[in-house]
């Protein structure tokens, strides 16, 4: 059974930044590429950020989505089952519920969702 609590969303101006947490419960969390999804008002979830299992000698690989590239940074701690995702230059675009979830084929894993944390950006 895994639990997904996602943290760190709020009320932000343009320009600003926030950076969002994702504790991950269960024992298997370093096996799994993880992602970032959101999902805005009237609009479908969208993966936004992705991070690989990583190696010792490699580490973990990253993608973004073309809207967020350069601006997102997703991170991970398998120490402490956490996956991050550091937001800078929000646009009011960015305004949206954010969840993480494992992923596969640019596609979630898990048919459990956590509650997601809100982001919104007030221009």
């Amino acid at each position: 059974q895994v639990t997904l609590v996602e943290s760190g969303g709020g009320l932000v101006q343009v320009g600003g930044s926030l950076r969002l947490s994702c504790a991950f419960s269960g024992s298997a969390f370093s096996l799994f590429a993880m992602g970032w999804f959101r999902q805005a008002p009237g609009k479908q979830r969208e993966l936004v950020a992705s991070i690989t299992v990583g190696r010792i000698t490699v580490g973990s690989i990253t993608d973004y989505a073309d809207s967020v590239k350069g601006r997102f940074t997703i991170s991970r701690d398998n120490a402490k089952k956490v996956l991050y995702l550091q937001m800078t230059s929000l646009e009011p675009e960015d305004t949206a519920v954010y969840y993480c979830n494992a992923v596969r084929n640019g596609q979630s894993v898990f048919d459990s969702w956590g509650q997601g944390t809100q982001v919104t950006v007030s221009s």
